[in-house]
């Protein structure tokens, strides 16, 4: 399954970038996730619940960082088993671009799934996978805004 997309995140490319990199963020924002933990710099653990047609399952994965560029871009190895219901493994290249008004958020997945969830069928499948995209960048896009509109402002230097 490919999968392509971009976003533009009402956020500077910095503070996108932090909250990329945020494990509260991410747990807040990614449909069903149920537990995130920082394992290194570069390795987080996973535990989330997805449901696809009739197969719901538990899974527990890992992702991990390469090739990172702060606050620019990197890649995103994640693999996950969900028991009998299969397994899913892919890599997702995430690069970020300031913009007027915020940062383009740019994505490209490349993932495998086997098992139970192979056997959906790919347009059940990509449906889902796009679906749960757009639910973590709504998430994300809600997050970002809310936090943009509680910051503090800084002051304007002004002259008497």
């Amino acid at each position: 399954m490919d999968m392509s997309g971009e976003q533009h995140i009402q956020l500077p490319q910095q503070a996108t970038w932090d909250a990329l990199n945020s494990t509260a963020v991410l747990m807040a924002c990614i449909p069903g996730c149920e537990a995130i933990e920082q394992l290194s710099a570069t390795e987080y653990q996973l535990t989330m619940v997805a449901k696809v047609g009739p197969v719901s399952a538990k899974f527990k994965g890992k992702m991990t960082l390469s090739d990172v560029n702060p606050p620019h871009a990197y890649t995103l190895n994640f693999e996950g088993q969900g028991g009998i219901a299969g397994f899913a493994k892919g890599v997702a290249q995430v690069q970020l671009n300031a913009e007027t008004g915020g940062t383009l958020l740019s994505y490209q997945v490349k993932a495998n799934i086997g098992g139970k969830l192979a056997q959906m069928g790919a347009r059940l499948i990509d449906g889902v996978a796009k679906r749960t995209a757009e639910q973590f960048f709504n998430a994300f896009n809600t997050h970002a805004s809310a936090s943009a509109s509680t910051a503090p402002t800084t002051p304007r230097n002004q002259q008497t």
